[in-house]
Parts: structure tokens; sequence; C-alpha cells
């Protein structure tokens, strides 16, 4: 959006027109609660696109534009308040009107589900009513409705869950749910796909409408490729995950080809739903699926998706599997829209990510930062800069966990359990399970040169094998002192045999490593 206001202002007719259709039914729903007439909202809005047309060189910022225009709205309904005749007609026809939800037919078909609903919310106060509208009834993301209504994202969440209780309130739950679902699903047949065995089970006792597939990979551990679905690359990343996390590589295969096999069915379904979470993990799976949903044609089939970070009454949040059922049926239908612009952020951070120069992924994510920002890949930026971290370090050689590792043992962390639970909590962007950190503690207790000591655990690379080993005693080695102190390098001493999406990294004298102070990987030596 930021792009196409700046060449509006140097005044490209086509630029103004895309930008105006993207916050037209943002702007027709204020229009509408303040006016109660479809046709004055209609007015109201092409009067404030003339207005904005003619005044848009003043904008001094152009990430204001949305609250901007909100005020030219709300300006242009006061002037034809003063001269109102015309008789309203209800919000249903009002959305086939402003040209962003279903059309009359399918208004007609819903509207004795709906109705209710509808009625409800539009009795809110307009504080919560025009959120509830834009979010459930018109699709738009949190982002994009905060920047339009001048809120924080956090206050506009805050707004979302107070309306939502205030219409349990008035509706009983299970109808509550059921409407919502019904506006945004109108009785598709439909694929979710998931991130987790724990929420597809969930999902599968009739919370919602349609299949369930479970998406198993672990796109944070092993070798990256642009296209991991190619033969060869799928038995190298199988040989990896195999030798380093004890994954079948037979069962990985099979399991691979079964789900790749399904998704490539996804024109049978008339929806398709995500169901992600804000974490590296969740959202490098998000990245590969709008990768491979953006090099092919959809047909009539619509990609949603739900991405949250967070839950109320859950704290800390760590993703989705800590929802109850009753929980997940709340979310059910608050998915948003996915259009080609998000396909194409999607498939750019898979195409970084699997790069193998880490400077095209720190690239790519500050030229897009403000598109992410304001898109449904919100979470993406924080997530993929927190992969970054995990290169070895300039000051010492230990990425981010573990570096978070040690200093948790210094301070008296002493067993793997207490370990596993601080270091998931405070790097809670990663989304890391227990196999992947057991991977990373495990390199940092063997060789010749451990940074740590686990009691009776010296020459075993699988801890399953370990009796009672959750609750073994961790030490810091001499040189996991002098590591962390920053007068030994963890790499040279050790050294490394790591992926870190596309870049392979091993042996004792690596070429790429992170700079904490700049925030960017940089070269390890000069080129």
């Amino acid at each position: 959006m930021l792009q196409w206001i700046r060449e509006a202002q140097q005044g490209d007719a086509e630029a103004f027109r895309q930008l105006t259709e993207h916050v037209r039914g943002m702007a027709y729903v204020v229009a509408y609660d303040r006016l109660g007439d479809v046709q004055l909202a209609e007015d109201a809005v092409q009067e404030a696109y003339l207005e904005a047309y003619m005044h848009l060189g003043s904008l001094q910022e152009p990430a204001a534009f949305p609250g901007w225009f909100k005020t030219i709205v709300v300006r242009q309904c006061h002037r034809l308040l003063r001269r109102k005749t015309a008789t309203s007609l209800p919000l249903e026809a009002a959305v086939h009107v402003a040209g962003t939800g279903p059309g009359a037919q399918e208004v007609a078909e819903r509207r004795e589900w709906t109705g209710v609903l509808h009625r409800c919310v539009a009795e809110l106060p307009p504080k919560l009513r025009i959120p509830l509208q834009l979010f459930y009834f018109y699709g738009y993301s949190v982002q994009e409705i905060a920047g339009y209504l001048g809120t924080s994202t956090a206050a506009l969440k805050k707004r979302l869950y107070d309306g939502r209780r205030k219409l349990k309130g008035a509706l009983p739950v299970a109808d509550l749910a059921a409407a919502f679902h019904l506006v945004h699903e109108g009785g598709a047949r439909m694929l979710h796909i998931v991130n987790g065995d724990s929420v597809g089970d969930k999902l599968k006792q009739g919370i919602v409408q349609g299949e369930v597939l479970v998406w198993r990979e672990i796109y944070t551990a092993g070798p990256i490729f642009l296209d991991p679905s190619a033969t060869e690359n799928r038995q190298l990343r199988a040989e990896v995950l195999q030798s380093t996390m004890g994954i079948p590589a037979a069962e990985y295969i099979a399991g691979c080809g079964e789900q790749e096999r399904r998704l490539g069915g996804f024109r049978e379904y008339d929806e398709v739903v995500l169901w992600f979470e804000h974490d590296l993990f969740d959202q490098s799976m998000l990245a590969y699926l709008l990768h491979r949903f953006n090099g092919q044609k959809l047909g009539n089939t619509k990609l949603s998706l739900l991405c949250i970070g967070e839950f109320p009454g859950i704290e800390p949040f760590h993703g989705l599997g800590q929802l109850t059922p009753d929980q997940l049926g709340t979310l059910r239908g608050t998915w948003q829209n996915i259009g080609r612009g998000e396909l194409q952020l999607g498939s750019g951070l898979w195409q970084a990510y699997a790069a193998s120069d880490p400077r095209t992924l720190a690239g790519y994510l500050e030229q897009h930062k403000a598109e992410l920002a304001g898109s449904a890949l919100a979470f993406a930026n924080d997530a993929f800069q927190a992969h970054l971290s995990r290169l070895p370090s300039v000051e010492n050689g230990l990425g981010i966990t573990e570096q978070t590792t040690l200093e948790a043992v210094a301070s008296g962390t002493d067993t793997p359990l207490k370990l596993f639970r601080q270091v998931v909590d405070e790097l809670h962007r990663l989304g890391m399970g227990d196999t992947e950190y057991w991977k990373i503690l495990r390199s940092l207790t063997a060789g010749g040169n451990p940074l740590l000591r686990i009691d009776g655990v010296a020459e075993v690379t699988d801890y399953r094998q370990v009796p009672d080993f959750l609750n073994r005693s961790v030490k810091l080695t001499a040189l996991g002192e002098q590591v962390l102190a920053g007068n030994a390098d963890r790499v040279q001493r050790q050294g490394i045999d790591e992926w870190y999406g596309g870049l392979h990294l091993q042996g004792h004298d690596v070429p790429w490593r992170w700079d904490r102070a700049a925030r960017r990987p940089v070269p390890a030596r000069a080129e």
C-alpha cells in the first residue's frame, strides 16, 4: 500500500485507483455506520475519494494514509447528514452495494441464519461495532483495521475481544460460533491445514466443517531447498533429519509424499484455511505453503489464513495446541482472505529463506518490512529475524539458542527439563519443540571440547536411551565459561555442522556470522 501512495502522490492515477480499492470496504462501513443509508454512504465515499486525490500531495507520512482518509470520509458524512433524505437499507444489503461481501442471492440464502448476528452486532456501541463488522463481515486484517481507525493493534484486538464477549451475552456461544462460521464458510467444501496433531485432533471434534490435513514438517531444521519435494532434495533432508534428530528417513519420505499428494488436490475444495502461529516453526511452514500456492492457478478455490500470536487468558502463549476445543471453536470463522499480494510475499520469504547467502533473507525483510507488517503475514519479520540470530555470533560463535542455554546454566538452571522450559519460553519466537532443542543441547555436550556436561550422557547420542535424562545435572565446563565470557570461540574450538535454512555451516572456519549489535549477518572474513 505504501508504494501505491508514493506513486499516487507523483500523479499515477492507476496507483490511486488501487489504493482506494484497498480501503473501499472500510470506508464504506464507517460511512454507512454514520449515515445509515446505502446511497448516501456511497456518495460520501466517492466525494472522499475526490478530496483525497486533490490533497494527496499534502500527506507528509504515507503510512498515515488510512487514518487520514478516514478523517476525510467522516467529514463528508457530516456534510451529507444535513441533507439526508433517502430511505435506509439493512446492513446485509449494504454489504452487497459495497462490493466486498456476498451477492444478493447468497445474502438471501443466508439471511435467516445471519440476520440475528448482524442485528446484534449493529446494536453494539460504535467503538466495538465497526471493528467487528470490518473483521468478521469484510475480512480485513487486524493491522489494516488498526491503521484505518488510528489505534494500536493491541487496542484493536481488545475491542474485538470485548465485542465478542458482549455478543455472547445476547446469543448462546454455540449459536454465535455457528453464525460466524456460516458467514465465512457458507456451506463450502473445505480443507484445513494445521501445524500439529494436537490441533488437528481437536479440530476434528466437529469444531470446523471439512477435512483436516496436519502438515508434518520441521523447516527450522535440516537443509532447505526452493523445491524440497524434488526427489534428491527430499532424500538429503531425510538423511540429515534422521542423523541429527532421529526421524526415520523412510517414514519421513513417505509422510512428505502423502501430504504433498493431498495438497496437490486443493482445487477439489471451495476453500483452504491455513491455521498457523507467530513463531519461526509455523512461519517457515506458512511461507512454504504460500510459495506452493503462488506458483499455481487457484481456480475457484479460496485461500484463507488464521494466524495468531496470543489468546486471552493464555500466558505465555506458545501456540494453538495450548487451546481447548472450546477455545479453538471461538476462532472458527475469524480467518482472513489470502490474495495475490500475500502469496507473493510468502513466496519471496521462502525463496530468501532457502538461499545460501543469509544477506538475501536480511535484505528481503528490510525491503518488505512495511508490506509484511500491513498484511496477514505480520508475524513473519520477527520470526525470520529470530532465525538469522541463530547464526554463530561474531563475539563467541554462539547462536541465540546456544547463548541463551549457557546463560541459563550459568544462572543456576541445572537440569535438561528446566533448561528446555526456560529457553523455549525466552525464545518463543523460534517455536522450538523438544526434539529440536535436544539436538542443540547435544551439540553443546558432544565431542572432545564440550561446553556443557550432563551427568551420565557423555557418550550418548540419543537422550531417549538415558534413564531419567530430564532430571540429570547440567553444568558448564571450563571451556563453556570461557566461551560465554567471550574469551574463546565456540566454532573454532568445537566445530559446527548445522543448516540454517538454505545455508550449511560446517567445520571450524565458517563464512558467515551474526553481528548482534548491528542485528545483521556479516561475512566472517573479507570477501
